[in-house]
């Protein structure tokens, strides 16, 4: 005899399996898909396509982050107003590209959603940034939407269909299905899933501007940055003119790219050459700097690192660092000790990297020690000589990765000299050598 159970359990799996097949949808060939990223649409901003992978993919949601100020709204409007205009639309007219599939995506209008701002503001920081356009704002496509109900703003999409639609910020964004308040852990998810439910629909690329908490993480759930297809974070020192847009997550490129701009009073504007801002006030012939080749993507930049070792009047001297490692900076000055035998335990020792731009990379470690051992003899490093290499506890100098085209970007800033590991094996060698 067959029990209620078994036969309860049958009979709801027969139902989900009639679900099931009513539910079944027809799977695509591989060959049969169609790629969108081909049809990239360039933004005319070269530094932004680079960290894009060569242009915004229509469908794809990018989220912005950065520090308050920084200059993601800058960036996003300069943006704007360059796609508003229709620039990828003339560049195809001219190669001829006149074909159905490339005018579906032509960028002829964009949907500036205001969250945080009214469209009076936008106007203001429009009027400033108009000087390093040329073309006239009257002219380009840019509507403001000044709305914070996502299923408004997502109405608004689908009647309108704009070529880029730009939100700041998705923090700002709620629905009136959820009780939480905006900038909640659900209000951000469920407003960022609604965008690009329509984005991926529609093809409409879509940018959102993100927060960032006190300790620089991107605000709001984990999730947000796993939903978008890109992230992008705008970093820099406040108190300096240079901004570095990186890519953290990129489902269409690389994520080894970043874009250099320079905060000027018209607006972000790009730096094809970094190494030349970064080193266009550097004195040559005083004591404590050095010059390192880092890496920022694949691009290499020289940057100089700058040094004081003065007497301490502490029990515990300080070890103070601006845009590197603060732990970095005390292993090498420990190693500088033990391995150089430089006196450095009753001394302050200050390092900064000239220009307010913050380098991760570890080998820019040579250069730093070399800045540090020449303040503390006060003596200056050869001229026109760069420093590469990592610097192990050991004192030795270990090779790093993309030499050569570091050695290239120094001989074509004009340095004559690159030492690295293949010059000088430890540290205290070159120490004994150059100062």
């Amino acid at each position: 005899m067959v029990s209620t159970r078994t036969q309860n359990a049958k009979r709801h799996a027969n139902g989900r399996a009639g679900k099931t097949q009513n539910l079944a949808v027809k799977p695509i060939r591989l060959s049969e898909v169609t790629g969108v990223a081909e049809k990239r649409i360039p933004t005319g901003i070269g530094e932004l396509d680079r960290v894009l992978g060569g242009g915004i993919v229509p469908g794809s949601v990018v989220l912005v982050a950065g520090e308050p100020g920084i200059g993601k709204s800058t960036l996003l409007t300069q943006l704007a107003l360059r796609v508003a205009n229709s620039i990828w639309h003339m560049a195809n007219s001219k190669r001829g590209e006149t074909k159905p599939s490339a005018i579906r995506h032509t960028p002829s209008a964009v949907l500036y959603v205001c969250g945080e701002e009214n469209p009076g503001q936008i106007k203001l920081r429009v009027g400033r940034l108009e000087a390093s356009l040329k073309f006239k704002v009257q002219s380009a496509k840019l509507f403001l939407l000044p709305e914070v109900d996502v299923d408004a703003v997502v109405s608004t999409i689908e009647k309108e269909k704009p070529g880029l639609v730009i939100v700041d910020s998705i923090q700002t964004m709620m629905t009136g299905d959820l009780t939480s308040s905006a900038g909640s852990v659900g209000q951000v998810s469920e407003s960022t899933r609604r965008l690009i439910s329509v984005a991926k629909a529609l093809e409409v690329p879509v940018f959102l501007v993100g927060h960032v908490t006190k300790e620089g993480a991107i605000a709001g759930p984990k999730i947000l940055e796993h939903m978008v297809d890109v992230v992008l974070e705008l970093s820099g020192d406040m108190q300096h003119e240079f901004r570095l847009l990186r890519t953290t997550k990129n489902r269409f490129g690389t994520t080894d790219e970043v874009g250099v701009f320079v905060m000027e009073e018209v607006g972000l504007e790009e730096v094809l050459n970094p190494s030349d801002r970064f080193l266009e006030d550097r004195q040559d012939k005083v004591s404590g700097s050095a010059v390192v080749c880092v890496l920022e993507g694949t691009r290499p930049m020289l940057v100089e690192i700058q040094a004081l070792v003065v007497p301490s009047q502490l029990a515990i001297p300080r070890r103070v660092a601006s845009g590197v490692d603060l732990r970095r900076v005390q292993i090498l000055v420990a190693v500088l000790t033990k391995r150089c035998g430089l006196r450095l335990g009753d001394a302050d020792v200050y390092v900064n990297v000239a220009g307010g731009l913050t380098i991760r990379e570890p080998a820019s470690d040579f250069g730093i020690a070399m800045a540090i051992a020449s303040s503390n003899r006060n003596r200056a490093l050869p001229t026109k000589t760069a420093f590469i290499g990592e610097v192990g506890l050991l004192g030795e100098v270990r090779k790093v990765g993309r030499l050569n085209q570091r050695l290239a970007e120094a001989k074509a800033q004009g340095f004559s000299r690159v030492v690295s590991a293949s010059e000088y094996r430890s540290l205290a060698a070159a120490v004994r050598a150059l100062l």
